[in-house]
């Protein structure tokens, strides 16, 4: 085994303790909000709440999930995930698939490569793009959230040079045992590709389910938000129609910021649930995804 000499040490622990000190920059925020959100209306109007639980209740999340606006808006941006990643990794693997092949394999591939790069590199702004959306007939329908962003050319830069990366033998074996482009890409590259098509589809996750602008936008009415944009109207415009609906007896229990600290542990609680499944092909589908030009 390799001995590590004392600077390395010291510097891996110097790496160790910056890590633990940012990863506890990131969890504090959300403890303390859960915090809030477990503690009596009084303790958390009077700031006593910290880190953890003042006059330990749950009414709170009773009170938040016992009303119709914010699991419709759950469950609107849940829709959205499912049919956004859906559609954008299908997209992705077949489109990344034929841009992965050398230029005398897929003549104008190169020419393709550059068409989908200037869209990461010009926009055409936010008022073409809404009056793109409005002239498809997509305002207030759970496409208008999902189409236009169903190509994510930097995921397809991702993907294509994780394919690049596979072995040439694997395809002309599979070639020369008959298999077509449709077999080879789904029953070979797909499974082979598993660390990128698990990161890539936590991306989508996350930024569709973190998205807000655009329910906003696109969105006729507020009972079509999604969850993120709902807790924009409630958090950042304070919306206190929640709270006036509360009889006295509620009032007592639940406040404007127990209320805001149960909506967005709520509204935090998925990805942090599906994180940790997926974060062990992070590093790897994004670095292996990133070395081939």
């Amino acid at each position: 085994m390799m001995r590590t000499s004392l600077s390395g040490r010291l510097f891996n622990g110097f790496n160790a303790v910056v890590l633990a000190l940012l990863a506890l920059l990131c969890l504090l925020p959300l403890v303390q909000v859960l915090a809030v959100s477990l503690s009596s209306s009084t303790a958390a109007s009077a700031g006593a709440v910290k880190l953890w639980p003042v006059d330990l209740t749950f009414e709170s999340y009773k009170f938040v999930l016992g009303k119709p606006e914010f699991p419709r808006a759950f469950w609107i941006s849940l829709e959205r995930v499912l049919l956004g990643a859906t559609i954008n990794m299908l997209l992705t693997i077949t489109l990344a698939y034929p841009l992965s092949k050398e230029p005398a394999a897929f003549k104008g591939r190169t020419a393709y490569v550059w068409f989908f790069v200037l869209t990461m590199l010009v926009g055409g702004g936010l008022i073409p793009w809404y009056l793109v959306i409005k002239a498809a007939g997509l305002l207030g329908s759970i496409w208008a959230l999902v189409l236009p962003g169903a190509v994510n050319v930097f995921n397809v830069v991702l993907l294509l040079n994780f394919f690049r990366g596979l072995p040439r033998e694997l395809e002309e074996a599979a070639f020369v045992d008959g298999a077509g482009h449709w077999t080879i890409l789904w029953k070979l590259f797909v499974p082979l590709s598993m660390p990128a098509l698990a990161t890539l589809i936590l991306f989508t996750v996350v930024g569709h389910w973190n998205s807000w602008f655009d329910g906003l936008i696109l969105m006729n009415t507020p009972e079509k938000y999604p969850l993120q944009s709902y807790l924009q109207t409630v958090v950042i415009n304070r919306d206190l129609s929640l709270i006036t609906m509360a009889d006295a007896a509620t009032l007592s229990q639940v406040s404007d910021r127990t209320l805001k600290g149960a909506q967005i542990f709520l509204a935090a609680l998925p990805i942090i649930c599906v994180y940790p499944f997926l974060q062990r092909f992070f590093i790897k589908g994004v670095v292996v995804g990133s070395v081939k030009g």
